[in-house]
């Protein structure tokens, strides 16, 4: 349930922050194809020109300074914030980005009257997680609860194309061998970024999102083996597989994610998406979809 065809709703003014990444730029683009009013912060050196050519207004400040996120929240209705610490580094990092940023944009956000404020955190968000980066989206939904602002928290299961892409789909379409850590067989419910981008929107003036928790991953629990299948069926060929320990370095990956990718064997992380898909009305991608969707991108750019 939404009331995105309301014309009054179309003149609220919607923040993003977070839009010069790839999950945060999706959902701007979306909602400025809805001829939503967008404002985007932004900083000085990162690329945000595509956004405001398509209608977006830039502002710039920086979580780390929390005065200069006042005149950012100034009349904003409705505040989406994927932004993170997770590519960036040096003086970003979970501390002062994932952590501080994020009580300095709640604040600013309360200050400025917000209506709702919609945080991208992740399923394994635990404040008392020894993982920095968890340890600090927990921290921040401990914080946006007991602020006082109407919220949603948006808690995504890994995403299909940072994980499958990069283990599976990148090497597989290359005809490069795949590794794997162990046996590759533990099930997790990968979401697409196209699915987690249109629960955002959809959680927007949504009564069914206010004040919740929405942990939602893809319609089925898969394995990398199960990932390793699909786009052997999509490409019409088998795909070579290594298997690593975990731990081990992993050609092409950068180390943080390899050591990520070792905890994958560890658990499994199934969820049962059926009525929240439904009541979002969110059809979801298959593991299938998804493939035959990277195989073809990856032809088309030759």
């Amino acid at each position: 349930m939404t009331v995105l065809d309301s014309g009054s709703v179309k003149d609220k003014l919607i923040l993003v922050v977070g839009a010069t990444g790839n999950l945060g730029g999706a959902i701007a683009r979306v909602l400025l194809g809805q001829g939503r009013k967008v404002r985007v912060l932004v900083r000085p050196k990162s690329n945000y020109q595509t956004l405001v050519q398509i209608g977006a207004k830039p502002m710039f400040a920086d979580l780390k300074d929390r005065k200069s996120l006042d005149p950012v929240c100034e009349g904003v209705e409705t505040l989406i914030t994927t932004a993170n610490s997770a590519l960036r580094g040096g003086e970003d990092n979970p501390i002062t980005v994932d952590t501080e940023g994020n009580r300095n944009l709640i604040d600013a956000a309360k200050a400025a009257g917000v209506r709702q404020l919609i945080f991208v955190s992740m399923s394994g968000a635990d404040p008392n997680s020894p993982v920095p980066f968890f340890k600090a989206k927990g921290k921040t939904e401990e914080y946006l609860r007991s602020s006082g602002i109407p919220f949603t928290i948006v808690a995504p299961n890994a995403f299909m194309d940072v994980w499958i892409a990069m283990v599976i789909g990148i090497p597989a379409v290359s005809k490069g061998a795949v590794t794997i850590v162990g046996d590759g067989r533990r099930k997790h419910s990968f979401i697409s970024a196209t699915d987690i981008t249109e629960f955002v929107v959809k959680s927007i003036n949504n009564p069914l999102a206010m004040n919740q928790r929405l942990a939602i991953g893809g319609p089925e629990p898969v394995s990398f083996s199960d990932a390793v299948a699909a786009f052997e069926k999509v490409l019409g060929r088998e795909i070579s597989i290594n298997s690593l320990a975990p731990g081990q370095p992993i050609p092409g990956l950068p180390d943080l994610m390899a050591e990520n990718l070792a905890g994958f064997e560890f658990f499994d992380s199934p969820m049962e998406m059926t009525e929240l898909s439904k009541a979002f009305g969110v059809k979801l991608t298959s593991l299938e979809e998804f493939a035959k969707n990277f195989v073809e991108r990856a032809a088309a750019q030759g």
